[in-house]
């Protein structure tokens, strides 16, 4: 009753998370630590507002090993109703594509002819990292087709927005065109937190396959209080490890602790069979640890604080009208961050005509930090910039307005142009002919005098 407890509070603290990170514009922004990482590429993201607050070659292609799971996981979920009732039969045609891999595997071996449940098979891929329960889900999913599995996989990729990630296998061997990134793992895996059982699976430490009385056992030592010393701990949640010669150790796993849950993905650290430690969970560990301690949610521009004056036209007494965000922005920030860091760059036009109701969109402004001189203003979000007050227009001024605009305006001067100019011809005209009557006057009084 109790792990069903834990579970379930976990899936809520993840669901929450994610729905909080979608309501609120994802920033990013890299704050300095003390952390000496191991990882090559590392990407940490606080799941309650979607800042990335942490990264380091997040977006350089690496090679994923068994997280690739991650996304096999993706695509089962998308195209199985239910994990409990619905059966696989085991074939030993796909387990023997493993032979000479030096593949991970569950006990898949052990039913084949038999048939065994999405959801074993999920836990066999997922706490164990077997690729014989991955194997099997693609050969399933993909009716007899391993490789329309590996498409389904990188159309989804696409769908959520990876753009150097390319999957060859379901379960993570080692492949030059298997490739992602920790930017893109991070988009994966925040889908797949979203999806049923996913995070009850992955935060599982020992599981007993249906008619099984040896257990599976996780490889994530982060979350095994029992098997993972050193590296255990206690705010630790999921998700996937993998190892490959050429992928080194892969991890990606959250942090949850005091109302702040972080996801974190860190890749290519080096394998050493002979010294094997396991430095993506040390990094993780540590990464936590500063986040949840030296970082907090905090509100760097209010509603209620105005941020700039902009001038106003066609108001009868009233010149300038205060302008305040439309809406607070809270971001995540260094708990001993000072109000002298908190930069607000505003884009406003030079003025802005009355009438002017309270909460009009006036301009936009952009929410900076800037730590040290060294690191430079980093950006926290942006928010629309509104009128703090409704502003009457004047009837007397907006009509000078309209008439001097009219006065001004291109087609007034060329009206006024043209009516010049036909009364210049008007003039001229009128002058000539009236010299010509002068001289018929003048020729007419000779002629009688004649």
């Amino acid at each position: 009753m109790k792990k069903k407890l834990a579970a379930f509070l976990t899936m809520m603290i993840v669901l929450s998370s994610i729905i909080t990170s979608a309501l609120v514009p994802a920033s990013a922004v890299n704050y300095k630590n003390n952390v000496k990482l191991k990882s090559k590429a590392v990407l940490l993201i606080n799941m309650d507002t979607g800042q990335t607050v942490f990264e380091k070659n997040a977006d350089k292609k690496v090679y994923p090993a068994s997280t690739t799971k991650i996304m096999t996981y993706i695509i089962v979920a998308e195209n199985v109703t239910n994990f409990k009732k619905t059966k696989v039969k085991i074939k030993q045609s796909v387990l023997d594509t493993l032979i000479g891999t030096g593949s991970s595997v569950a006990n898949v071996q052990s039913h084949v002819g038999q048939s065994m449940t999405i959801l074993d098979l999920l836990y066999s891929m997922m706490v164990p990292s077997g690729n014989d329960a991955a194997m099997v889900l693609a050969d399933f999913v993909g009716q007899g087709d391993i490789s329309k599995f590996v498409e389904m996989m990188n159309k989804k990729a696409k769908e959520l927005g990876c753009k150097k990630t390319h999957f060859m296998n379901p379960d993570g061997l080692h492949d030059k065109n298997h490739y992602t990134t920790a930017s893109d793992l991070a988009k994966i895996t925040q889908y797949a937190l979203t999806l049923p059982e996913f995070s009850t699976i992955t935060n599982t430490t020992t599981y007993y396959v249906t008619g099984e009385t040896y257990p599976l056992t996780t490889t994530n030592y982060l979350i095994d209080a029992n098997r993972g010393y050193p590296y255990y701990y206690q705010y630790a949640k999921g998700i996937k490890t993998g190892t490959t010669d050429e992928a080194g150790h892969c991890l990606v796993t959250m942090g949850a602790a005091d109302g702040y849950s972080y996801l974190g993905v860190f890749m290519k650290n080096k394998f050493d069979p002979q010294n094997d430690e396991y430095g993506t969970m040390i990094d993780a560990k540590e990464m936590f640890r500063w986040a949840l301690t030296k970082l907090e949610l905090n509100q760097v521009a209010s509603s209620e604080t105005p941020i700039c004056e902009e001038k106003v036209n066609l108001a009868w007494g009233k010149n300038t009208v205060q302008l305040v965000p439309e809406k607070n922005i809270n971001a995540i920030v260094p708990n001993d961050f000072k109000e002298s860091e908190i930069i607000i760059e505003n884009d406003i036009p030079d003025s802005v005509d009355a009438p002017i109701k309270e909460g009009d969109v006036i301009g936009k402004a952009t929410v900076y930090y800037k730590g040290s001189q060294a690191d430079g203003k980093q950006e926290l979000g942006k928010v629309n910039l509104v009128s703090s007050e409704t502003i009457e227009r004047s009837g007397i001024l907006y009509v000078l307005s309209v008439i001097q605009s009219i006065v001004v305006s291109n087609w007034f001067i060329v009206v006024i142009a043209v009516i010049v100019i036909l009364l210049i011809i008007y003039i001229i005209i009128s002058s000539i002919i009236r010299r010509r009557s002068r001289r018929r006057r003048k020729n007419v009084k000779r002629y009688r005098n004649f």
